[in-house]
């Protein structure tokens, strides 16, 4: 299980990237057995437990698996304080 906000350890000079996962509106076809498409208008995943159990994958407002909803990823870039090394010679 991936944690929702993941510390990459990647790095681009002074940058270090994060990524956040948020999970947005509810995308289950309820009339998909009939041949139709019908969704429930929930608007924002919110878990219906605490992390680490089976609840936390359910959605409190559509009861719907988290999968169901749209995932969405937003990149942050912080600045590294470190001081950075100088390879060149004088």
């Amino acid at each position: 299980m991936k944690p929702k906000n993941e510390a990459k350890s990647l790095s681009n000079g002074h940058f270090v990237k994060e990524k956040k996962v948020i999970y947005k509106e509810c995308r289950k076809n309820h009339a998909a057995t009939m041949g139709g498409y019908a969704v429930d208008g929930c608007r924002e995943f919110m878990a219906a437990g605490e992390e680490g159990t089976s609840d936390a994958f359910r959605c409190a407002a559509c009861s719907c698996h988290r999968n169901f909803h749209r995932r969405e990823t937003e990149n942050e870039c912080y600045y590294d304080s470190r001081p950075s090394v100088s390879t060149t010679q004088k």
